[in-house]
C-alpha cells in the first residue's frame, strides 16, 4: 500500500476547514433543526443571574493500536474475505452491491482484530482485499493498511459545538436552559457500497447515503444532550449538519461524550453562580433516586469537601446518566497542573456507578476503569488535526495519546449493585462524566474555565497567560 501510494500522484484542492475556525465553519454548514427536549417557557432571560458559554470537540480517531487488515479469496464464483469488521453482515452486503455479486456468493468471517470501539478501517479494508481478489482469482489476498493509511482514512469521530444558556432563580436552582447543538451524524454503518472507499472511487462510483436526522433514544449527536436534572423551562435543539468536512462514524459513547462534558462543566459554573457547592447542586436538581445515591455515593468515596486545596491542585465532580435510561455513574478526581507548561496530571478517580444487577463486580469495574482511561486520553490529547487539503495526524508523533507515565496514580470504582434489577450496560457510561470532571478540577486549581476539547497543555498554558 505504501508502495502504491508513493508511486501515485494526485490533483489536491482545498476542502477542508480551516482548522483554527472548525466550530465557525461547524455553524456555517447547512442544517436541519430538531428538538430534542423542551418544556415551559423557551429561552433564558438576561440578568447578573444568567450565563451563556459554547464548548466544542474536535473530530477525534479511534486509533487502534494495529492498522486495519483483511484477506480474500475468489474462488470460482465464491468469495470470501476474513476481516475484523464489527458487523460481518453489512459489510458483507455492501461488498456483494459494490462487485454486482449475489450476496449468496459472499461470505465475510470474522477474525480479531485490535480494539476500535465504533466504526474504523475494518469495513474499508475487507473491500480493499475483495477488490483485488477478483482480478487474482485462485489466490489469496492480504490488504494491510500501513499507520498512515489508518490514520488518514477511518471514519472519525465528529466534530461538534455546543452553545448554553442557563439562569438560576433567587433559591440557587436553575430555572431556565437552553442547549444548542451543532454535529454531524455518529453512525455510518450499516451502509450500502457507498460507505467503502474503495465504493466511492470506482469508475462507475457508488455514493453514500444521505445521513437523516434521528433524535434519541435513537439518535447519535443528541446522546445526553438533554441534561437528566429537573429544569421547568428548557429547549435543547440538534443542528444536524448533513455535510461532512470528513469522513464520519460512529467512536464510543457517540456524542454523550462531548455533551456530558459541555453540561456538566457548565453546572459547575451555575453552582459558583449560585454560590453553592457543585455535589449540593446537582443533589438539589436530581429526583431519581438511584442518581441521587451514586452522587451521593461517589463525594462519599472520595471525601469530598469544597475546601482550598494547595496550589496547583484541584478536585472536580461529574454526573451522568447514560442515555438518559442506561447506567448512572458519578465520580471525582484529583489533579496537578503545572502552570510553567500547561500539563495537567490526574492523581486520583473514584467513580460510583450502578448498573442494575450486576453479574460480574470484576467486569464492571474493569469496563469503568478501561473507559475513564480512554476518556482521559481522549480529553488531554487527542484530536485530528488537518490542513485545507489532507489529514495531517497520521502517527503517533502527531496523534499523541494517554501514555504509562501519565495514568492516575489509583483509579477506585464503587459497584452499586442492583439484585431484581434491569441490566443497563456499563461499557460506556464513564466516557461524558470523565472530561467533564477533568475540566471542573481544572477550573478548581486555577481559575480557568476550559471550553475546547481536548484540554491540552498548550491550550491550558495559553488560558493561563492570557
Amino acid at each position: 500500500m505504501r508502495a502504491l501510494s508513493e508511486g501515485t500522484q494526485w490533483t489536491e484542492s482545498e476542502t477542508l476547514p480551516d482548522q483554527a475556525k472548525l466550530p465557525d465553519a461547524l455553524r456555517s454548514l447547512e442544517s436541519e433543526v430538531g428538538t430534542v427536549s423542551e418544556a415551559g417557557q423557551h429561552g433564558v432571560p438576561e440578568g447578573d443571574h444568567s450565563l451563556r458559554m459554547t464548548f466544542s470537540r474536535p473530530y477525534m480517531m479511534h486509533g487502534s493500536i494495529g492498522p486495519s487488515c483483511a484477506l480474500a479469496h475468489m474462488d470460482g464464483d465464491q468469495l470470501t474475505v476474513w476481516t475484523h469488521t464489527q458487523g460481518v453482515y453489512p459489510d458483507r452486503k455492501a461488498i456483494a452491491e459494490m462487485l454486482g455479486m449475489d450476496e449468496a456468493k459472499v461470505r465475510a468471517v470474522h477474525v480479531e482484530g485490535s480494539g476500535c470501539y465504533g466504526h474504523n478501517g475494518a469495513d474499508d479494508a475487507a473491500a480493499d482485499a475483495a477488490l483485488i481478489a477478483t482480478k487474482f482469482p485462485g489466490r489469496p489476498v492480504r490488504v494491510q493498511w500501513m499507520r498512515e493509511q489508518e490514520n488518514g482514512w477511518e471514519p472519525y469521530g465528529p466534530a461538534m459545538v455546543m452553545d448554553i444558556a442557563g439562569r438560576v432563580d433567587e433559591q440557587g436552582r436553575i430555572s431556565h436552559w437552553t442547549y444548542d447543538l451543532w454535529s454531524n451524524t455518529h453512525s455510518t454503518r450499516p451502509g450500502p457500497a457507498g460507505a467503502l472507499i474503495a465504493g466511492r472511487l470506482m469508475a462507475k462510483a457508488f455514493q453514500p447515503e444521505e445521513p437523516k436526522l434521528q433524535i434519541s433514544p435513537n439518535g447519535s449527536g443528541d446522546r445526553n444532550a438533554d441534561p437528566y436534572y429537573t429544569i421547568p423551562n428548557k429547549l435543547v435543539q440538534w443542528h444536524f449538519l448533513k455535510e461532512m468536512p470528513l469522513r464520519v462514524s460512529a467512536l464510543r459513547a457517540l456524542g454523550a461524550y462531548a455533551n456530558v462534558f459541555a453540561l456538566e462543566s457548565f453546572m459547575d459554573e451555575l453552582a459558583i453562580l449560585a454560590g453553592t457547592d457543585p455535589v449540593e447542586f446537582r443533589l438539589r436538581h436530581l429526583e431519581d433516586p438511584r442518581a441521587r445515591d451514586v452522587v451521593e455515593r461517589a463525594a462519599q468515596e472520595a471525601n469530598w469537601s469544597s475546601d482550598p486545596l494547595p496550589p496547583g491542585r484541584g478536585r472536580g465532580f461529574a454526573f451522568a446518566r447514560y442515555k438518559n435510561h442506561a447506567a448512572y455513574l458519578a465520580l471525582a478526581l484529583t489533579l496537578e497542573v503545572e502552570p510553567e507548561t500547561g500539563r495537567v496530571r490526574v492523581r486520583n478517580v473514584i467513580a460510583a456507578i450502578d448498573s442494575g444487577e450486576a453479574v460480574s463486580l470484576d467486569g464492571i469495574r474493569n469496563q469503568t476503569q478501561g473507559g475513564i482511561m480512554q476518556s482521559l486520553s481522549w480529553t488531554l490529547y487527542e484530536q485530528v488535526t488537518f490542513d485545507r487539503t489532507r489529514v495531517t495526524s497520521i502517527d503517533w508523533a502527531s496523534y499523541p495519546m494517554l501514555r504509562f507515565t501519565s495514568v492516575p496514580d489509583s483509579i477506585e470504582v464503587h459497584v452499586m449493585d442492583r439484585p431484581g434489577e434491569p441490566f443497563l450496560g456499563t461499557g460506556e457510561a464513564a466516557q461524558g462524566p470523565t472530561p467533564a470532571a477533568v475540566g471542573n478540577a481544572i477550573r478548581n486549581a486555577t481559575g480557568v474555565r476550559m471550553v475546547n476539547l481536548p484540554l491540552s497543555p498548550d491550550r491550558l498554558q495559553a488560558a493561563l497567560n492570557a
